[in-house]
């Protein structure tokens, strides 16, 4: 009985644990395999976003008959590798950083961690914005490329319901083809809910290089990134 209890108590505290904070974020670049275990450099460079989606908040796009969410990201340099990840609900110890971005929406609910979502992202640039000037000139008529997406990502921590739906992806540039070369320019992370329902609650998103991107911003619309 004692050994049971003491059993209850570790997974117990091992599932709060999983609440606490995000684990490490590391590259692709450079991963080894020591003893049967992954092994990640964590990425030198990595930038937050706090947010929160009010119910019944106004989506950005409907793709594919789900409502699209984006958080808009100017790249001021070349990267061999960019990481991006989201959780929610945002970890109860996690607050942003004086390096870290966040709504005023955030702000106003930034005590509120028991509403979340089954998170799907992608991450997207748009073709032929190579300087931050031709954001407001460009932007609205733009084409987005697609990069890669995900759905399910057993590295990020496991949601209140006990399900692995956070997500998680990784992309290398391409140098050699334009639609996948990781270069300056404007780019955005679409995220929406996989499973039926709404996107709704706290969220942090993360995007992550193996080299220092000074001058990354993050905004949730074209606006808040032009100023």
């Amino acid at each position: 009985m004692k050994k049971l209890m003491i059993l209850s108590i570790v997974m117990i505290s091992m599932g709060l644990m999983a609440q606490k904070g995000l684990p490490k974020f590391g590259a692709d670049m450079g991963k080894k395999n020591v003893m049967g275990q992954e092994v990640r450099v964590p990425y030198t460079s990595l930038i937050s976003y706090y947010g929160y989606v009010k119910p019944g908040t106004a989506a950005d796009a409907t793709v594919n008959e789900k409502k699209m969410y984006y958080l808009y990201i100017w790249i001021p340099v070349a990267a061999p590798e960019i990481g991006v990840r989201m959780a929610s609900p945002i970890p109860t110890d996690m607050k942003p950083s004086g390096t870290d971005f966040f709504s005023a929406v955030y702000t106003e609910n930034s005590a509120e961690r028991t509403t979340y979502f089954d998170t799907w992202i992608a991450l997207e640039k748009a073709d032929g914005i190579l300087k931050s000037e031709e954001i407001s000139s460009k932007a609205a008529s733009a084409t987005w490329n697609m990069y890669d997406q995900n759905d399910d990502s057993g590295e990020m921590p496991k949601q209140p319901s006990g399900s692995s739906f956070n997500s998680l992806l990784r992309i290398t540039s391409e140098v050699n083809n334009p639609l996948k070369a990781l270069t300056v320019g404007l780019y955005r992370i679409g995220f929406t809910t996989y499973k039926t329902g709404e996107v709704q609650g706290s969220f942090v998103a993360q995007v992550g290089a193996p080299v220092d991107i000074p001058g990354i911003v993050i905004a949730q619309d074209l606006a808040s990134l032009i100023k």
